[in-house]
């Protein structure tokens, strides 16, 4: 009788795991990692993109690296995409590859955030 008990729990738990794993894949589906390569200059673009990013729908992290301006993204693919991701950084003043900075949100940001503002770079800027 023990020994029967004893199997009978083993196979529950054996069944249990792979219904975890199964579940485990699927939520693996549902969360993706983009990398954006941005126009940031410094430690306070990274604040600034950083934040704007914790507000968009559907992101779980972003992480920019000031040194080679590449911002990763972490985020929910039913509830957004890296064309609106981009989109996104834009909005806040900054290039996101091919997606140009918003013009307005740009002349916002302080002259160090600026393109040329650390480097002497060009600025290529999208009117709204």
């Amino acid at each position: 009788m023990r020994i029967k008990q004893l199997f009978l729990l083993a196979i529950l738990g054996v069944i249990g795991f792979s219904f975890q794993a199964q579940a485990q894949k699927k939520a693996n589906k549902r969360v993706a990692t983009i990398k954006i390569k941005t126009s940031s200059q410094c430690e306070m673009c990274k604040e600034r993109i950083e934040k704007a990013m914790a507000y968009e729908r559907g992101i779980k992290s972003a992480v920019l690296d000031v040194e080679s301006k590449i911002l990763t993204v972490t985020y929910k693919t039913r509830k957004t995409s890296p064309d609106k991701i981009r989109k996104a950084v834009s909005k806040v003043g900054y290039d996101a590859d091919e997606v140009p900075a918003w013009k307005k949100a740009y002349d916002k940001l302080p002259a160090c955030c600026q393109k040329g503002g650390h480097d002497g770079g060009k600025m290529k800027m999208k009117k709204n």
